[in-house]
Formats: C-alpha cells, structure tokens, sequence
C-alpha cells in the first residue's frame, strides 16, 4: 500500500486549501486525531411553526427559476441567505457571515457563518459545488472550533450547502469524532424541515 503525506507539517494551510486538497474526509480528519464516519444523524427538530414559510418557498422558487446561480455568491445571497433571514427572524439567534478563526498555521481562516445561541453552536459552509469536499473543509472548521470554544457542550454541529442541497455534521468532542449524515434536505422542497432542524439545534435546551 503507498503511503501518502496528505499534509505538509511545514506549510500553513487555510480552511479552504483543505477543500482543495480533494483528499478522503478520514485522511485528513485522521491526521488532527480525529475519526470520521458517515451515519443517519439524529438531528433536534424544533416544534415552532415556521410562520412565513409560504413567502420563504415563493422566494427560493422564484430565485431557482429567473436567478443564474453558477457562482458560489449567488448561491449564498439567493438560496442561503433567505433561510438564515428566515432563521434570525423564527428564533433571534445572531449570526456572524465570515467568522474569522485562527487556532494555528494549520487550523485557520474564515467561516461563512458562525451561529451562536445560548445552548448550541452551529457553522454553516458555502459551496458552489461538490459537497464532499466541502463536508472535508466543515470537518477541518469543526475541529479547530473544538481546539478553541469554551462551551460545555458535547457536540459542535456544522453545515455544509450549495444552496439547493444540504448536509449536517455533528463533532463528538470527548470522543473526537466526526459524524456526516447520509441524509440530504433539498431546496426548497425541504425547506421547513431545514427550518424546523436549524432551529432545534441552537433552541435545544
């Protein structure tokens, strides 16, 4: 079997060049001490009706239709955006679009959405395409917040979306794992229960 160095300890790395490394998940959450597995992710889904999901779906339906969304921009300003507007406006939470982070020359860069509620945090990553590697790149963000938040809580719970597909992950910190669901949520055709989700996860008691 060859033995390949995925990363170079000599080099600094963003969160982003781990997306371009196009490298298996495991390998590269491996080399933080990290293991990574694929499993249907029991998410907190929250009970609260979403009141203006009517206008939610006429917004995305109408972006998809009359919006050209080849560029990672326009993914977030009109298919991401919209749900976190929704979110801020169902729940209050505060959200910060590009969350700088740095933990060391290897675990740096910028989140595109850092959530933080009284009993959760939750990142969400932009992507143009390919999911899998943007999940890489999550992983990576995921395990330098672990280094540095000083939350009690067990679990750190990410995102990763390319507007119309999204897909969770949930970092175990006392066992240093990392969880990708198998489960997908489509926009818009699932976009309250995304809702429903994202709000259970920074509502959760």
């Amino acid at each position: 079997m060859v033995k390949q160095k995925i990363i170079d300890e000599s080099k600094s790395y963003t969160f982003a060049d781990y997306f371009k490394l196009n490298c298996p998940t495991e390998k590269v959450t491996a080399y933080f001490g990290y293991q990574h597995q694929r499993d249907e992710l029991v998410l907190e889904i929250a009970a609260k009706p979403v009141e203006r999901l009517a206008y939610l779906n006429d917004c995305l339906n109408k972006n998809i239709r009359h919006i050209s969304l080849t560029g990672e921009a326009a993914r977030r300003e009109f298919l991401i955006a919209p749900i976190l507007s929704e979110l801020v406006y169902c729940t209050g939470v505060k959200i910060t679009v590009e969350y700088s982070l740095y933990v060391n020359e290897q675990l740096q860069g910028i989140l595109d959405y850092y959530l933080e509620s009284k009993n959760n945090i939750l990142i969400i990553e932009a992507k143009n395409a390919d999911l899998q590697r943007g999940f890489t790149q999550l992983a990576v963000q995921l395990i330098a917040l672990d280094q540095c938040a000083d939350s009690a809580e067990d679990k750190l719970y990410g995102a990763v979306s390319i507007g119309d597909l999204w897909q969770f992950g949930i970092l175990y910190r006392q066992s240093k794992q990392i969880v990708q669901d198998i489960l997908f949520y489509q926009i818009p055709a699932d976009a309250e229960k995304l809702l429903h989700i994202l709000m259970g996860i920074l509502e959760k008691a």
